[in-house]
């Protein structure tokens, strides 16, 4: 296969499993009150959904890598693909709350695998002439998924049934799979580290724990003294992680990266900011659809205009960013700014595993804010004067996310963003298009 045309076709075969593990997302946020009433629950329990899903990304994206280095990239592909298509199957099929987060957590393990190690192919096989234009055809899935997501979820839900949105994926798995079959190449490393197993175990009970433990804590699946007990045991759990990565050669996740002061700012504070906003996908359908009445199709052709929005501000980054600097606005490449080439590997996992989590945690959050203002009527429906307080909740804690930005200094990340100092133009902008094309279009 000619060069540019191998160097084209690889990344849309990537961009086919991304745009479906991105519109499957939102799709489902938009159908969670229509999925809550199949089942028979209360929408608010339909959290565990969401952050099953997000979870189970946390758990098995840093060892992705590692995965695809020992047994070939294009088995893993394939596999993570299959799995996300098993996990589709099930949800559609799911008849219970505990069988329907189940299978959430098996896509999210599909989803883990597939994305990462699809781009490690094209990064692998495509010249380095090529790689730019190669990696942008991976942030066009990232863009457009988002904005077609809920008014196809919305569409599905409303006119035929919400277990079809579950099937869709079930024809583009398979394409994926023939494609990646016929074209892509095995790619692996002859040497391989050996995979940090306690580490994987102590970080995936930590954080599945964790996060089970507050999701849960209320009135839904189990009883309460298991969410403090799994609280309990997840923190437990990471501590021992953070002692025990200090002892080895290759973490799971290199948690020494956090003492690079822009890695450690962008992380944490990017955190705060994506725990707000990863509330909003869930409490704004439910807002128009429980409080404003409205049907899925309706409250999905509202909520994309959000996603319409982040795309339109993904194209003014780069000026934006280079006009005022990461200290005023910028949070994703200036994680990436002072990370060498050697631990930018190590700094996408651990970047990607604290984006997920921050995305469940303000779920779990928005979620604690409606049960609150149910308990304040003696359990009664949701109305639409329910939602502000967990709005305003949610406002607040991204917006303190400025705290930690303020403490960059002014020229942090100038050598990305391209920032003028002192009227002096930086120097050229570092290569960080692999980590950039990690993020979403919503951070």
């Amino acid at each position: 296969m000619p060069v540019l045309q191998r160097a084209k076709l690889l990344p849309l075969i990537v961009a086919c499993a991304l745009f479906m593990e991105n519109t499957d997302s939102t799709v489902i946020a938009t159908s969670l009150p229509v999925i809550a009433q199949s089942l028979g629950e209360d929408p608010i329990a339909l959290k565990l959904a969401l952050t099953s899903y997000l979870v189970s990304l946390a758990v098995f994206i840093p060892i992705s890598g590692w995965m695809a280095d020992r047994y070939g990239a294009r088995t893993i592909f394939r596999a993570a693909l299959a799995v996300f298509m098993l996990g589709s199957v099930l949800c559609a099929l799911s008849n219970s709350l505990g069988a329907f987060v189940g299978a959430r957590f098996v896509q999210g393990m599909g989803g883990a695998m597939m994305v990462p190690v699809g781009r490690l192919v094209i990064l692998r096989s495509v010249s380095k002439a090529e790689l730019v234009g190669a990696l942008a055809y991976l942030t066009v899935p990232a863009l457009v998924g988002p904005v077609v997501g809920p008014p196809l979820g919305g569409f599905i839900t409303t006119y035929f049934d919400w277990r079809w949105i579950f099937f869709i994926n079930i024809p583009i798995g398979i394409v994926g799979i023939v494609l990646a079959s016929l074209f892509f190449e095995d790619v692996r490393e002859e040497d391989v580290a050996p995979l940090d197993i306690r580490g994987f175990l102590l970080s995936a009970f930590g954080f599945a724990s964790l996060m089970l433990g507050l999701a849960t804590g209320g009135r839904h699946l189990v009883p309460e003294a298991v969410s403090y007990g799994c609280v309990a045991a997840g923190i437990a759990s990471l501590v021992a992680y953070g002692f025990h990565s200090r002892r080895v050669a290759h973490p799971v996740l290199n948690l020494s990266l956090l003492k690079i002061p822009t890695y450690r700012i962008g992380v944490i504070g990017g955190s705060i900011f994506r725990t707000g906003i990863g509330a909003i996908p869930f409490l704004l359908p439910l807002m128009l659809q429980l409080g404003f009445g409205l049907d899925a199709l309706q409250s999905g052709l509202i909520t994309f205009v959000s996603a319409a929005g982040a795309l339109l501000m993904k194209t003014a980054a780069k000026t934006i960013l280079a006009r005022y600097g990461f200290r005023r606005v910028g949070i994703n490449a200036l994680s990436y700014a002072d990370v060498s080439n050697k631990d930018m590997s190590g700094a996408t996992s651990l970047s990607s595993v604290a984006q997920q989590l921050s995305l469940s945690m303000g779920v779990t959050i928005g979620a604690f804010a409606l049960e609150a203002a149910g308990a304040v009527h003696g359990g009664s429906a949701l109305g639409a004067g329910d939602f502000w307080p967990a709005f305003i909740l949610v406002g607040l804690i991204s917006a303190a996310s400025v705290f930690m930005m303020a403490r960059l200094a002014p020229d942090a990340g100038a050598e990305v963003s391209g920032h003028l100092l002192g009227g002096a133009p930086t120097s050229a902008p570092k290569a960080t298009a692999q980590a950039i094309s990690d993020q979403k279009p919503l951070e």
